[in-house]
């Protein structure tokens, strides 16, 4: 099975363009009101050519933004914008959300904040960037007042998600998980199974004993976990020990009659209290009424990103509706 690359981050290609010396504009939006196509967020990267990656939402909406973004590379300005998406900005594209877009455009910030970049690439840790009053792209700290800050933004490593079982629902799981931010690694006691002529290389794969395999140290970041093996005995082997290990999540497939016999069994025997039980999710994955395996991996993955944005932004995160009163937005991905 031939498996895509994985497209770039964005702070990856910014690291690309600084290492070729390429004279690019960053866009990004640092404020929404009312209805908007693009969140708190978005960035977009404005190449001479007319190329751009990333998106700001598309349409007139972006279209406007490259102008300003190529003018801004002519003359080497930054600028702050604030566009209200009405019947006359967007009637042409059928942009009439209605809502006000605030923004910032950067030329040459690939090249002016070169050192920058690979740090927040690699995402090794967490670290806080943003653009300073005068338009000065630095790192941060969370301790400094976002008021000192036109933008600030948090930038987290992503979270582990271990898959127990290599089967066909692991194999429809992964390759999606590792798109959708997640660093994915595989554990199956077969190792035909667990190897790379079924998932992508960026999957971490790890074949062996479930007992051997059950030693492995989780690593120190909020952790995710998903078994699917081959049947409910394998399922209830690795949950007797991974439902000790501190997961944000752990989701196990099949149905409510299979998670009563197991969590039966996990009372009488005492194999984990009842609050541990309470954070299995069984069965897992949002109810969209999935048939199919694809279907089921966009049902498994759908609740762990909504419980990822749970983790961190318990207060939900900005809606659409909100308003950003002050200068600088603070966001987490």
């Amino acid at each position: 099975m031939l498996w895509a690359p994985m497209k770039a981050s964005i702070f990856a290609r910014l690291d690309e363009c600084a290492r070729n010396g390429e004279r690019i504009a960053l866009g990004l939006i640092t404020g929404v009101k009312g209805s908007s196509p693009q969140k708190v967020g978005a960035k977009a990267i404005f190449h001479l050519d007319g190329r751009i990656d990333g998106t700001l939402g598309g349409g007139c909406l972006e279209a406007e933004i490259q102008q300003r973004a190529l003018k801004a590379l002519r003359t080497g300005k930054p600028e702050a914008f604030d566009l209200l998406l009405d019947h006359d900005f967007g009637w042409d594209d059928g942009l009439i959300c209605g809502g006000k877009v605030l923004g910032l455009i950067l030329p040459d910030a690939a090249t002016a904040s070169a050192a920058i970049w690979p740090a927040l690439a690699a995402r090794m840790q967490t670290l806080v960037w943003g653009v300073r009053e005068g338009f000065e792209i630095a790192l941060g700290s969370r301790e400094i007042p976002s008021a000192n800050w036109l933008y600030q933004e948090t930038i987290q490593p992503p979270c582990p998600l271990w898959i127990a079982g290599a089967g066909h629902i692991a194999q429809a799981v992964a390759p999606l998980a590792g798109q959708l931010d997640f660093q994915v690694t595989v554990f199956d006691d077969r190792p035909a199974l667990a190897n790379h002529q079924f998932f992508p290389q960026n999957i971490s794969l790890q074949a062996g004993p479930w007992e051997q395999l059950a030693a492995t140290p989780l690593p120190e970041l909020p952790s995710f976990a998903l078994i699917v093996t081959r049947g409910h005995r394998h399922d209830a082997l690795v949950l007797k020990d991974w439902i000790h290990k501190p997961f944000q999540f752990i989701g196990m497939i099949g149905s409510s009659r299979k998670a009563r016999t197991i969590f039966e069994h996990f009372r009488e025997e005492k194999l984990a209290t009842e609050a541990q039980l309470a954070r299995v999710a069984c069965p897992v994955g949002l109810g969209i009424h999935a048939r199919s395996v694809e279907e089921i991996a966009v049902s498994i993955l759908a609740q762990m990103i909504q419980k990822r944005a749970e983790l961190r932004d318990p207060r939900g995160g900005p809606g659409e509706e909100a308003i950003k009163s002050q200068p600088a937005d603070v966001m987490t991905i």
